[in-house]
């Protein structure tokens, strides 16, 4: 399993990034609509995915603005949820912390030009 936390972002976008890893990464949960929090908080948006080897490709997705997203998992479902935001968004990784057989990585999305 991998968490996935957004920041920063509408809950447009925060849907668009997890339609994108849903579509991925076929899952018999219902699609979670994300709602803005009560008063002036910041939002994080946080969702839970369990990749596997034979994802569904995904084309580039629209986003309003730039998205920062914390996952964090195993080391391999790590790697096959960045590969699969890859396909969809232009990415720059800002972070990275390794242990033993976890993995957690900051990146930030935008949309692909």
């Amino acid at each position: 399993m991998v968490t996935v936390s957004l920041t920063g972002t509408s809950k447009e976008d925060a849907a668009a990034v997890f339609d994108v890893l849903r579509t991925a990464f076929p899952t018999d949960r219902p699609p979670e609509v994300p709602e803005d929090p009560p008063g002036s908080r910041p939002a994080v948006w946080t969702a839970e995915f369990a990749p596997a080897d034979d994802r569904i490709p995904t084309g580039p997705a629209p986003l309003e603005g730039p998205v920062s997203a914390t996952l964090q998992g195993g080391c391999l479902a790590v790697d096959l949820l960045r590969e699969a935001l890859d396909g969809a968004f232009a990415v720059r990784e800002r972070g990275t912390a390794s242990g033993d057989q976890e993995k957690e990585i900051d990146l930030r999305l935008g949309a692909k030009r």
